[in-house]
């Protein structure tokens, strides 16, 4: 095995019959898992081990993010490495152990699907690394390598326990202090949210979860990252961040909640109604122009939906408007993060006074959730904005959902919507 000497990450590749991704994963015993499916279903990645990674447990500066970022960029020639994780909701303050403010990890071994074939990838890095020794660390990963077990559904466990974080009568009081005019004057929109969090009698395999989960929503992203045994982070996510194909890119406004129709007839109807509603199209113009905004000072082109169309998962429909941009030479992806996340969608307008009522009153740390976590790298790169999302640890489940809130919102008819949002979640995991 020889690597050439002015390259200091290298990436081997050898292409195989498909197994069970979800599977293969979950047999394993190496960390960091990652699994990564994006929406569009043309590729399916899972990973284990570390090669290199960007870790900010404390602080982080996004300015110093991006040039850790840019200066990995000519250490390898491959084009398809990639560096997968995200970054917190809000990376000012405290974040869980393990995925700290933000966190990317380059794998020691990576599984990409394409149709009946995967690619597996080796990555070895030799910037100021004993070249022996990386080869050894990497031969012990390959001889660690568990076989593909098949995934069983989980059996639904007993609840033990649930706590609500806000509580009803604490969202009531942060709904009616959102919309009061004095407030909604300077901050027209403030998404909110609540960390359910259940005890369970059993302990459950999170990629057993997220395989279920990923059954029951399959036009959604689905991810999963767990650094330790002791946490793992999985989500169903809708929503698109961005997709970046070099300079081109996509990204979308997703704001605007109802729920599905137990027939076509009702459906449709409970679409129209979506459609025509002047709260949520007022919630999702508001984001159409704070993406378009935020865009149009590193593009030379950008172009959005006048018109909303209807997303649709299993239990709720979404309004949706597509955004497409020509970026400028030399936008990065931290340009991008730091441009478009946290959008209004999972944050609110203006971004500074939203972000500052969530932090000073919502009452729990967000951590990733409504943090945007994909991968990067030369040419392409993909992030989703982790909303419908768990963090499960040894017999606790935490669940995330949020709630955009504006002039008129009512705080019962908000609170049933994080009750819809979290109804397929519940549904596979809850004897009730």
């Amino acid at each position: 095995m020889q690597a050439p000497e002015m390259t200091p990450i290298v990436q081997l590749s050898v292409e195989a019959p498909a197994v069970p991704l979800l599977s293969w994963l979950s047999a394993q015993t190496q960390y960091p898992r990652i699994y990564w499916h994006g929406r569009d279903k043309v590729e399916e990645v899972a990973a284990i081990g570390l090669c290199k990674q960007f870790y900010y447990q404390d602080q982080v500066d996004d300015h110093q993010l991006a040039a850790d970022y840019q200066a990995q960029r000519g250490k390898g020639t491959s084009q398809d490495l990639r560096y997968y994780g995200g970054v917190a909701f809000d990376r000012t303050v405290e974040c869980w152990p393990e995925f700290g403010r933000a966190r990317f990890v380059l794998p020691r071994i990576e599984l990409r699907r394409r149709g009946q074939k995967i690619k597996i990838l080796l990555n070895l890095n030799f910037d100021n690394q004993n070249r022996e020794l990386e080869y050894q660390q990497a031969l012990d990963v390959i001889a660690k390598i568990e076989k593909p077990k098949p995934l069983s559904p989980p059996n639904k466990t007993r609840l033990m326990s649930r706590s609500d974080l806000p509580d009803k009568d604490r969202w009531r009081e942060l709904v009616e202090q959102v919309t009061q005019h004095n407030f909604n004057q300077t901050t027209p929109k403030v998404v909110l949210s609540r960390q359910t969090q259940i005890e369970i009698a059993e302990q459950l395999d999170p990629w057993t979860v997220l395989a279920c989960w990923q059954g029951r929503n399959p036009n959604s992203f689905q991810f999963g990252f767990q650094f330790s045994p002791d946490r793992t982070f999985i989500s169903c996510s809708p929503e698109r961040l961005y997709l970046r194909r070099q300079n081109e890119l996509f990204t979308e406004a997703l704001a605007g909640t109802t729920i599905r129709g137990l027939n076509q007839e009702e459906d449709d109807l409970l679409a129209q109604q979506l459609l025509d509603d002047v709260k949520n199209s007022h919630e999702n113009q508001l984001v159409r122009q704070h993406i378009v905004d935020a865009l149009k000072p590193l593009s030379q082109y950008v172009g959005a939906d006048e018109k909303a169309k209807i997303f649709k998962l299993t239990h709720i429909q979404h309004l949706h408007r597509a955004i497409r941009a020509e970026l400028n030479a030399g936008v990065n992806d931290f340009d991008l993060l730091r441009a478009l996340h946290p959008t209004p969608a999972v944050g609110g307008l203006p971004r500074h006074s939203a972000l500052s009522f969530i932090r000073q009153r919502e009452g729990y740390a967000r951590g990733w959730y409504a943090g945007a976590c994909g991968y990067f790298n030369h040419y392409e790169s993909e992030f989703s904005v982790a909303i419908r999302s768990a963090l499960i640890e040894p017999r606790r489940i935490s669940l995330y959902a949020g709630a955009g809130v504006v002039a008129g919102s009512d705080p019962d008819a908000e609170w049933q919507e994080l009750e819809n949002k979290l109804a397929t979640i519940l549904s596979i995991l809850i004897d009730f």
